[in-house]
C-alpha cells in the first residue's frame, strides 16, 4: 500500500508542477496585461484533484489519520483554482489580479499542504 501511496503523492506533486509551472512561464505576460491560463493549468489543477482524492481513499484504506478539516481546506482552495482556471481558459488575456490569485491561491495550497501538520 504504501508504493502505490507515494506514486500517487509523485502524481500530485506532478500536478502542482503543472499548475505552478504554467503560472510562472507567464508571469512576464502577466506584467504586460496579456496573461492566459495555458492547458498546462488547467491539466494539472485536474490532475491535483483527482491524486487528492485518491490519496485520501488511500490513507483511510490503510487505517492512517486523515486531518478532514485540513483536507476540506485544501479541496476548497483547488475547486476555487479549477474553476477559475476552467472559465477563464479560452480567453485571450486574463486580468492581471485574477490570474496573480491563481498563483497565491496555489501556492497557498502548497503551504498548507507542508506546514499543516
Amino acid at each position: 500500500m504504501d508504493v502505490l501511496i507515494h506514486l500517487f503523492v509523485g502524481l500530485h506533486i506532478i500536478g502542482i508542477a503543472a499548475l505552478l509551472g504554467g503560472f510562472f512561464t507567464q508571469m512576464k505576460a502577466m506584467g504586460q496585461g496579456t496573461a492566459r491560463f495555458v492547458p498546462a493549468m488547467l491539466h494539472g489543477a485536474l490532475t491535483m484533484l483527482v491524486t487528492g482524492v485518491i490519496l485520501v481513499g488511500l490513507n483511510q484504506a490503510d487505517d492512517q489519520s486523515v486531518n478532514n478539516i485540513k483536507i476540506g481546506v485544501k479541496l476548497a482552495l483547488l475547486i476555487v483554482i479549477l474553476g477559475l482556471v476552467y472559465v477563464k481558459r479560452d480567453e485571450e488575456t486574463v486580468d492581471k489580479r485574477l490570474f496573480g490569485a491563481v498563483g497565491l491561491l496555489t501556492m497557498a495550497n502548497v503551504f498548507i499542504a507542508v506546514l499543516w501538520t
